[in-house]
């Protein structure tokens, strides 16, 4: 059955043209009237009027010149054989759709040629057809026109589709985008804290291996000489590391002179975003347990981009942050009373993204959901090695 019904729905017209092609060609053998041909005219009649039909089978390949052939042909038959056109169902029921797909074409200008070429040939095919009547001028040429009036109107449908379609790859496209250029950002900037780090305890280390190396005493030439070199590495990593700083950082972006945040930080955070309208609480749950530089500027981070989303985005009127220390992971979570996910285009969710990139750096996991009564939650969980800032 799906076979047969994917047939039909490729096939089914081309189905039915052949089918209207034969009935018309056996009608025309078959006609009893006055002016029925006979002899080499009849089967010129019988080849030609099935010819007419079948250009309808071109339509894919030649969408406007296919529909046109048949109604150029049927006013040319007309002049030949004036019942040939009008005493055929079949060539009735294509002229109807060959009106339909002219009115469907994209440009406009061959779908308003294509009404004119409905119009004339229809009212030769009536003007050469011994039965009409005076009304058949204005009543079968309006007829058809409604035809192409359909395929205009499916036309303006398929067109407004189309640029639907459009708006929302070019929309999707441009969130793809952002979605890169918001983690290309947050990479940056997790590099330039990271070297900021790093070079501070390289400096230190450089320090007291200085102080080490002068206390000993002056006999001691190999060792003094060992942690010499050892000093000097230290300070040329230091020169290397604070090039390569000064290139990751922004144009316009000063160096941070004050320490790096931490989950220190918090009741401060906590503080400052209370200020402006929104209430938090802060929970911590667990022992506090020292973490090293890089994940503590991290959780700060997740818990700073949670309260941001709550306060510029969720038009929230409360948050909870929890923290939660235990021996192995550290939890964080930041859940508000606000919209959830209501306003993804103005940059919500990209903030996001950044923070999943801390996150997949520390070989953590992190959620972000509606949840079922109402709000946004982010969800962090980090993974904690063991080490101690």
């Amino acid at each position: 059955m799906p076979r047969a019904w994917q047939f039909f729905a490729t096939w089914g017209i081309d189905v039915l043209i052949v089918a209207a092609a034969t009935e018309s060609a056996v009608g025309t053998v078959l006609r009893t009237d006055s002016e029925r041909p006979d002899g080499r005219r009849l089967w010129f009649e019988v080849a030609a009027i099935a010819a007419v039909v079948l250009v309808l089978l071109a339509r894919r390949r030649l969408p406007f010149l296919s529909p046109l052939a048949l109604w150029a042909g049927s006013a040319a038959l007309s002049f030949v054989d004036g019942l040939l056109i009008t005493s055929q169902a079949g060539v009735f029921l294509c002229g109807m759709g060959a009106s339909v797909l002219l009115g469907t074409l994209r440009s406009g200008l061959q779908a308003r040629i294509g009404l004119v070429a409905v119009l004339v040939g229809t009212a030769t095919v009536v003007f050469h057809d011994p039965t009409h009547e005076p009304g058949d001028f204005l009543f079968t040429p309006v007829l058809f026109a409604i035809g192409w009036i359909v395929g205009f109107a499916l036309r303006e449908r398929n067109l407004q589709a189309e640029a639907a379609e459009d708006r929302a790859l070019h929309a999707e496209r441009e969130r793809e985008s952002a979605a890169r250029l918001a983690v290309s950002e947050e990479r940056t900037r997790m590099a330039r804290e990271l070297h900021d780090v790093v070079a501070h305890a390289v400096s230190v280390m450089v320090l007291q291996v200085g102080a080490v190396r002068h206390r000993m005493p002056a006999a001691a030439v190999e060792e003094r000489e060992a942690l010499g070199n050892v000093e000097q590495a230290g300070r040329t990593a230091l020169v290397e590391m604070r090039r390569l700083l000064g290139a990751l950082r922004e144009g316009d972006d000063e160096p941070e002179l004050t320490p790096h945040h931490g989950l220190d930080d918090l009741d401060t955070l906590v503080h400052d975003v209370r200020a402006t309208g929104l209430d938090v609480r802060l929970h911590v749950e667990g022992n506090r347990t020292p973490l090293p530089h890089g994940l503590d500027l991290s959780a700060y981070r997740i818990v700073q981009e949670g309260l941001t989303n709550a306060l510029k985005h969720a038009e929230a009127r409360h948050a909870d942050v929890t923290v939660h220390y235990d021996a192995e992971r550290l939890k964080l979570e930041v859940r508000d009373d606000g919209r959830g996910g209501a306003a993804p285009n103005d940059g919500y969710g990209h903030g996001l993204v950044g923070i999943g990139e801390r996150v997949k750096i520390h070989g953590g996991d992190m959620s972000a959901f509606v949840p079922v009564t109402g709000g946004f939650v982010l969800r962090a969980s980090l993974p904690l090695d063991g080490t101690i800032a």
